[in-house]
């Protein structure tokens, strides 16, 4: 089973993950711009029993989701505020990893047609979504934990106008 590592800036948190992730999302809603500073947040998804923190302790903060009332813990370093990964009270056994945290983050590949694009709507105006995206307006879950249907991006083309 293949190891990657990541960890904070200063080194003081480290983890490790080990595998493939289960998925990889690609959250364009405003909480998640807020949290990276940046248009969206890749996220790749596994299974808790395939992540670990192998060096310090993060420390938590806990957020109540606009979307399903649920807690989502943001687990940070402390020392320099570096956010690693998320755990969820809607999905008790799964952690989304902030990618840009691995040593070598190029390893999660980010194919249209294996990541799934959340709250296109709200997405900035300028991001485009490639050929054979899978698109959603919000979630890709509904609130009773149902599957939302994707929209297939059919041509490259402006996140907010795959639903508009």
């Amino acid at each position: 089973m293949t190891i990657h590592a990541g960890g904070c800036i200063c080194g003081a948190i480290r983890y490790e993950t080990e595998g493939a992730p289960l998925r990889v999302t690609v959250c364009h809603c405003r909480w998640c711009q807020r949290a990276t500073g940046t248009a969206y947040m890749v996220e790749p998804v596994f299974d808790l029993a395939a992540f670990r923190v192998t060096e310090g302790e993060p420390a938590t903060y806990d957020h109540r989701s606009e979307g399903s009332g649920k807690l989502v813990h943001v687990h940070f370093c402390p020392r320099c505020g570096t956010k690693l990964f998320l755990t969820f009270e809607r999905f008790p056994g799964a952690a989304g990893i902030y990618a840009g945290t691995f040593d070598e983050p190029d390893w999660i590949e980010v194919r249209p047609s294996e990541a799934n694009h959340l709250f296109c709507e709200v997405a900035r105006p300028d991001t485009l979504l490639p050929e054979g995206t899978r698109a959603f307006p919000g979630h890709a879950r509904a609130q009773d934990g149902a599957l939302n249907e994707p929209r297939l991006v059919e041509t490259a083309m402006p996140a907010r106008r795959v639903f508009g």
